[in-house]
Parts: structure tokens; C-alpha cells; sequence
């Protein structure tokens, strides 16, 4: 028997009583030393079709390695993991959000059904690493993190890319550039066949690898999991650090909510504000929270934003890629250079503090990641919007929009659904000036909160570069351009966004925080009289429950309990 804490498996397979459970395990191929081990769920989202996860099960039998060095006994289930990227732009993208409470719930399911000690989670993508993150705290058994990393950039050797590195972003906007006949369709062939170098997230600081990288300034993993080379010989060694660290987090009774408390969400909100990270992230952190009691007001990550500076010009802001990062000293680094806004007595996995998980970190090259008093802004990434038009806010990436449309003023342009947005942008329909407005995507609405990717990739590849785009549904963490989301309430509960018309005037101001349809009270409330809800088609399976269930945006998207 092991000398190593069981309180859960204990319980499940020990005692005469429990004979059968015994004989069951053993069907799995466990032998007589292994009994009356600690069981580790080895969580994982393994799937060939997103690239994303796609070298999961290579590391996962790296870490049950590590698990058994350590005397524990490891046992795999896996869970499901959507890709944005190939949901995106059609109606597959409104099951992508929803997914991230089912992950929630299948790893709940499997560890309270199997009498686990404690887990490991392997994820890599947008809504599995939050979805995880959300299982850990409300299991609140010993968690750590083992991630996917970034995919390998493309790297052309002729064209307009020439010498540069391109990401998954770069091909969502060739349709407008060939249209425009800036490139040829066999140039755009080309970018597509090496595009996406190797497994892993998409390479720049989009929604996935935004929120790897929190989970490491949260202390949820080991430090450089987030940004090293996904499929390289140290990754390999993290993951096999880890199987052996989980059975120290058990040993230690250390949970994720001795973790994940408030002060460590302040730290990864200054990290997200530094990083220039995904809009998304406001969604998953309030979601994470709430399942660990943590209040999450959205004010607080306008707070931290006018307070921290953006350090690292990534992609879809600047052109840098995660590989760049990882090389000029990776999250220890960027949170080596924010030591003085940060708390570092917190606790990580490591079983150390984030001061000493930093004791050795710097940055290599101060051009990528800057230091506080060069940065590439003076406040950070993202900036929460108020005003008549979200009473209840919305979300703006502002480190992807040109300081120029900060203050911006233009003509509504309304559509009730994406894809009617894009045919009129594909069509010229949509001018300089404009400000397309794509509602009924909200989380109830769409339902699901489509991101609309494809609508701001068509804007930029068109070259207009005075347009706004406002819905109350995302945008993904590879859009950039002037995009304003999350607009709540939304227009399916009846919110202002709903009472747009075509021609109504649209005042947009960064420095203010405001988002104000120019039209008067009086006028407003006659609409709100009018106004009548567009009915959804017919709605099965689990978006229909799901729409039933689903919160508002400014509450993170999260289930009714």
C-alpha cells in the first residue's frame, strides 16, 4: 500500500465491500502491486481533427510515466475539443462556447464516477483550457496543467510574405487580398499548404494561447509550459515533471482553489493586459471565478488595464509570434518584468511561490518583450465599454486598433446574423465610414456567440481601414481592426443593440470607454415599444437546452445553476 494520501480512491475501491470495484479496475489491466495506489485522472483532450491537440496522447504517456516514478496509478478518459479555427465562419461556430461547459461537466462526471485522487489536464485549444480550468475549481482536487503549446509558424519563401512568419490570421484575410488582386490564387494555395508548420495552437496571441498563457500566471502549470516548441524534447520533460509533481500536490493536499484565489486572478488580468491577449479571456476568467466564489466585475479589468502597460506586440497587434516570446524569456519574463504589480507570495503547483518560480527568470531580448518604461502602450491591451448602446458593457481589443479609430463616428450598416455581414462585405456594400452592426449572435441569440472572424478578416483584406464592426457575439483572438463585442444586453434579451437602425449615426470613443447610439432618449424608448424580437429557427440537441440555460456576456456566458 502506498504511504501517499487516497482520500477519494479509498473510498471507492478498498474493503471487502468494495470487491467488485476492485475486480473492475483489474480489468483495466491493473496488477496487485498497483492496488491501493493513488489514482490520477489523466485528462485528456486528444483528437485527430484539431491540430491543436492532435500530439496530446504522445504526452499524456509521458506524464503517466511520470505518475508511476512517483507511485501513483494513472488512468486516461478523454474529452472533447473543438477547433475554432474549422468552426469558424459557419453554423459550427455557435457550438464552440457551449462546448466549454460540457468539458466542465464531463471532467466532473468521470472523476467524481471513478473515486480519482487527483488530476492532470492536457489541453490546448480556446474553450477546452477554460472548460478544464472550470472542472479543476469545482472539484477542487490536486489539478495541474499540461499544455499543447504553439503550432510552428509558416514560413514562405516567395510572395508577399517573403522572410516573414505567418499564422493562421495571415489565410483568413487571402480571400480579400486575392479579390483585391494583391495576390494570386496560387500564392494563396501556397500559404495554405504551409501555413500550419506542426501541432499546436495557432502561433500568435489569439484566444488558445492567450489562455495558456494565464494558466501558467495563474500557477495552474509549470513555468515555459505555455510558450515552449510543442513537440520538442523540453516540453516532453515538463510533461514527465509534471506526473511526478501531481503526486507531491496530493501528498501536500494543495487544490486549485488554494491556487486560483482573487489575488491570482489580478495577476493573470495584469499578464492578459501586458500580453495584448484575446477578448475572450474576459468570458473564461469570470467563468473560471465564479466557480471559484471569486467576483470578477468586469470595471476591475478596465481598472487593470488603465494601470499596466502593453509589453509585447504580438500577433494579431503586431507580427511577432509565440515562438519569439518563448525565446526572449517567455510568461516568467513578461511576469519577471511585472514583479512589482504582481502578488508573488501566491503558491503555484510547483509548490513554490511565483517569486521563486521567478528567482531565475529574465528577459533575453528586451525588443519583444518590453521593459515598463518603453512599452509599446502606456495602458494595456483591452478596454471595457460602457454607454447607451451596452448598459451592460462591452469589450474592445484596443491593442489591435489603429490609436487613429480610437474616437470614431459612422453610419449603422445592421445585419441579424454573420453571414449576411460578410456577403455584403464581399459585395462592396460596406464603404469607409461604416459601422456593421452583427446582432442576434449573442450567448441566447445565435445561439452560442459565434465569433465573427471571418467578418473582420474580410474588412481587413478589403482594405477598409475605416470601418467598425460591433455585435453582441466575439470576435476570435486572431481579429484585429477596429471590433467592438460582448455588447450586453444582448439583442435577443431586448438590448439597445437591437433597436440599431440602417443610417443611425454610431459614436465609438476608446479614451472615454463609451459606445452611444446618437439618438435621444425619447426616440430610443419609442423603438424599445415597436420593437419584436426575430424569431430563431428551430432549435434540437443540446443548443436548445443550452439557450435556455445561457447567461448574459457580461457575466461570462456561464450556465444558470
Amino acid at each position: 500500500m502506498s504511504d501517499i494520501p487516497r482520500p477519494r480512491s479509498s473510498k471507492v475501491y478498498d474493503g471487502m465491500d468494495r470487491i467488485s470495484q476492485r475486480s473492475l479496475l483489474r480489468g483495466t489491466g491493473v496488477e496487485d502491486e498497483d492496488i491501493g495506489k493513488p489514482l490520477i485522472a489523466i485528462a485528456n483532450s486528444f483528437t485527430e481533427i484539431n491540430p491543436g491537440h492532435v500530439h496530446l496522447d504522445r504526452l499524456s504517456q509521458i506524464v503517466k510515466k511520470g505518475v508511476r516514478e512517483a507511485g501513483g496509478l494513472p488512468r486516461e478518459f478523454n474529452t472533447i475539443s473543438v477547433c475554432d479555427g474549422i468552426a469558424m465562419g459557419h453554423e459550427g461556430m455557435k457550438m464552440s462556447l457551449p462546448s466549454r461547459e460540457l468539458i466542465a461537466d464531463s471532467l466532473e462526471v468521470m472523476v467524481k464516477s471513478h473515486g480519482f485522487d487527483a488530476m492532470v489536464c492536457l489541453t490546448t485549444c480556446d474553450k477546452i483550457d477554460p472548460g478544464m480550468l472550470m472542472a479543476a475549481v469545482r472539484l477542487d482536487i490536486p489539478t495541474i496543467f499540461v499544455l499543447g503549446g504553439p503550432m510552428a509558424a509558416g514560413c514562405p519563401e516567395w510572395g508577399r510574405y517573403a522572410g516573414e512568419k505567418i499564422t493562421v490570421m495571415d489565410l483568413f484575410e487571402v480571400r480579400g487580398l486575392v479579390m483585391r488582386g494583391e495576390i494570386s490564387e496560387e500564392e494563396g494555395s501556397y500559404l495554405e499548404q504551409i501555413c500550419c508548420g506542426s501541432p499546436g495552437a495557432c502561433a500568435g496571441m489569439f484566444t488558445a494561447m492567450t489562455m495558456q498563457c494565464l494558466i501558467e500566471a495563474l500557477g495552474m502549470t509549470l513555468p515555459y509550459m505555455a510558450t515552449a516548441e510543442s513537440t520538442g524534447n523540453f516540453r516532453e520533460k515538463l510533461a514527465f515533471e509534471t506526473g511526478i509533481k501531481i503526486l507531491g500536490l496530493l501528498k501536500r493536499d494543495l487544490t486549485p482553489r488554494k491556487i486560483m484565489s482573487e489575488p491570482a486572478f489580478r495577476n493573470a488580468i495584469i499578464v492578459d493586459m501586458a500580453l495584448g491577449g484575446s477578448t475572450n479571456t474576459v468570458l473564461h476568467l469570470k467563468a473560471i471565478a465564479e466557480e471559484a466564489g471569486v467576483d470578477l466585475p468586469l470595471d476591475l479589468f478596465d481598472e487593470i488595464s488603465r494601470i499596466t502597460p502593453h509589453l509585447v506586440n504580438m500577433a494579431p497587434a503586431g507580427r511577432h509570434i509565440i515562438e519569439e516570446l518563448h525565446n526572449a524569456g517567455g510568461i516568467p519574463a513578461v511576469m519577471k518584468t511585472l514583479e512589482e504589480k504582481l502578488d508573488t507570495t501566491l503558491i503555484t503547483v510547483t509548490g513554490l511561490t511565483i517569486k521563486e518560480n521567478l528567482k531565475e527568470a529574465r528577459v533575453k531580448d528586451p525588443e519583444i518583450i518590453r521593459p515598463l518604461d518603453r512599452p509599446i502602450h502606456e495602458t494595456g491591451g483591452m478596454a471595457i465599454l460602457g454607454g447607451n448602446l451596452a448598459p451592460n458593457k462591452a469589450v474592445a481589443k484596443m491593442a489591435a486598433i489603429d490609436p487613429l479609430m480610437w474616437e470614431f463616428t459612422g453610419t449603422a450598416k445592421c445585419y441579424e446574423r454573420e453571414e449576411d455581414a460578410i456577403e455584403a462585405i464581399h459585395s462592396g456594400e460596406i464603404i469607409n465610414g461604416d459601422v456593421v452592426v452583427i446582432r442576434y449572435e449573442g450567448p441566447k441569440g445565435g445561439p452560442g456567440m459565434r465569433e465573427m472572424l471571418a467578418s473582420t478578416s474580410a474588412v481587413v483584406g478589403y482594405g477598409l481601414d475605416r470601418v467598425y464592426l460591433l455585435t453582441d457575439g466575439r470576435f476570435s483572438g486572431a481579429s484585429r481592426g477596429p471590433c467592438i463585442g460582448h455588447i450586453s444586453p444582448e439583442a435577443a434579451a431586448g438590448g439597445p443593440i437591437a433597436l440599431v437602425e440602417n443610417g443611425d449615426k454610431i459614436r465609438v470613443s476608446i479614451p472615454d470607454r463609451s459606445l452611444t447610439l446618437e439618438i435621444n432618449d425619447a426616440e430610443l424608448e419609442k423603438r424599445k415599444l415597436k420593437w419584436d424580437p426575430i424569431a430563431q429557427n428551430s432549435l434540437s440537441g443540446y443548443l436548445s437546452r443550452y439557450s435556455k440555460l445561457v447567461t448574459s456576456a457580461d457575466k461570462g456566458a456561464v450556465l444558470e445553476k
